[in-house]
């Protein structure tokens, strides 16, 4: 069973900056696609950003938020840059095999969510 540990979350200023990070207890073929989904209050979780061999980003953070992986570690990152209060929600980590997809309900693993603030 692949457990996921999300970290990073705060409370930041509009413009400012975090960095979040995703532990995965192991790397497997299960984990091979790494995406990070936030869920804002009273709306649906939408796609942020995957990772495997490329990347894809949403339009509203592209240019701004960058996903990476330390495969030695068994960890992804979510560089967040000039974030906005519309940024503001819980981000999930999450994970599938194989193919990448911006459809949350393709993703067989999830972390428990880190809270991101951005204050206007």
């Amino acid at each position: 069973q692949v457990q996921l540990v999300e970290s990073g979350g705060g409370l930041v200023q509009a413009g400012g900056s975090l960095r979040l990070s995703c532990a995965a207890s192991v790397r497997t073929a299960s984990t091979s696609v790494m995406g990070w989904f936030r869920q804002a209050p009273g709306k649906e979780r939408e796609f942020v950003a995957a990772i495997s061999g490329s990347t894809y980003y949403a339009d509203s953070v592209k240019a701004r938020f960058t996903i990476s992986r330390d495969n030695a570690k068994n960890t992804v990152y979510l560089q967040m840059n000039s974030l906005k209060p519309e940024d503001t929600a819980i981000y999930y980590c999450a994970a599938r095999p194989v193919a990448m997809y911006t459809d949350s309900t393709r993703y067989d693993y999830w972390g428990q969510g880190t809270q991101v603030t951005v204050s206007s």
